[in-house]
């Protein structure tokens, strides 16, 4: 399932080459698609390219080819698509270690993957800035997660909203498992309430008696607050992509 940039994007490159026979350069892209650099267009590229709806053609530049479009030919939502679409596991080390645990009784299942993966419900509370922050959106949906990524602990998943932490491999879209947790040390990634307001994803740090929060992608600076205006609410513990 694309999202609406991706299903743009597939839409306008297959408007020019059959009009023209030529692939639309990465500046008219970005253009077309009214973002802000070219960046982004080469990571929505990569993601039809990942779907095998678009395949780069070799020793050409400019050259690419639509393998094939959406069965509809509208864009879904990612609402819309939720848990309809097979979910695939691009989970840390640490969750696939985990594994081997199984699931807990009493806690819901479903059918994920192949082999009927046991999966557990986990609270879907909103979307998270992995860009500037955004206030976190507070519902009620649930997620369907298979046991093998969930290590102990008690978890909730967001959405990312973003490509701040592109460079970290978590892209717009993607569904970030968080563990709760209230502190975390240097490095670690985390969800930071700002201000009792804003909720964000970054590399947590401390310096000079501030604290760090540092994006995964050299288009954006490094976010300082005084430690009293944020609040840890968790720890990345893996990642659902949905395709």
């Amino acid at each position: 399932m694309l999202t609406a940039k991706q299903h743009e994007l597939l839409l306008f490159i297959h408007k020019r080459l059959a009009e023209s026979g030529v692939s639309p350069s990465f500046e008219e892209m970005k253009e077309a698609l009214d973002l802000r650099s070219k960046s982004g267009v080469h990571r929505l590229i990569g993601a039809l390219e990942e779907r095998q709806f678009l395949r780069r053609l070799p020793n050409r530049a400019r050259a690419l080819e639509v393998m094939r479009l959406p069965e509809d030919t509208a864009p879904v939502s990612r609402a819309d698509a939720s848990q309809r679409d097979a979910i695939t596991d691009i989970a840390t080390a640490r969750a696939r270690r985990s594994a081997s645990q199984g699931s807990a009784p009493g806690t819901a299942a479903g059918s994920f993957f192949a082999g009927d993966a046991p999966a557990l419900a986990v609270p879907l509370v909103g979307k998270i800035a992995a860009g500037l922050p955004i206030e976190a959106i507070e519902d009620h949906e649930q997620l369907a997660v298979p046991v093998a990524l969930l290590g102990p602990g008690e978890h909730y998943a967001l959405q990312v909203s973003g490509d701040s932490m592109i460079e970290a491999g978590i892209f717009d879209g993607d569904f970030a498992l968080i563990r709760k947790a209230d502190d975390a040390r240097d490095g670690e990634i985390v969800v930071a309430l700002i201000d009792n307001a804003e909720a964000t994803l970054k590399t947590l740090r401390r310096e000079k008696g501030m604290v760090l929060l540092e994006p995964a992608n050299s288009l954006y600076d490094t976010q300082r607050y005084l430690p009293s205006r944020v609040k840890i609410q968790g720890k990345l513990a893996g990642l659902l992509r949905r395709y």
